[in-house]
């Protein structure tokens, strides 16, 4: 990845609850410019299917994978898109081997923490 590239999360579905909010912020980074005028590459990366326990949705997304030395960890939902978002930033980190964890039991937690 370079400091012109951003990663930005898509949702397909227009009936999704992202969709709007997801489809403006494309919107808005494609229309800005960087220092030197040139436009940011927005590389979309797709959203897993709703994850939902207990009737509430829960923050599953690729996009908070995390960037160590030695290697790149993706949040993964056993959904079909955990190996399409896997190699996007595969393809986009090649410096390192992109990791997929499964982080189903790790975004109820979070969506249930009292901290």
């Amino acid at each position: 990845m370079n400091p012109t590239t951003a990663v930005l999360c898509e949702e397909k579905n227009p009936r999704d609850a992202n969709y709007t909010a997801l489809n403006e912020n494309r919107e808005r980074m494609q229309s800005m410019r960087l220092e030197d005028g040139s436009r940011i590459q927005v590389v979309p990366l797709p959203m897993p299917a709703p994850v939902v326990f207990d009737g509430q949705r829960l923050p599953a997304s690729y996009a908070n994978f995390y960037i160590s030395n030695a290697a790149v960890l993706v949040p993964t939902f056993n959904d079909p898109n955990d190996r399409i978002a896997l190699g996007i930033l595969a393809e986009l980190m090649r410096d390192r081997p992109v990791i997929g964890i499964h982080a189903v039991d790790l975004v109820w937690a979070s969506a249930h923490s009292t901290a």
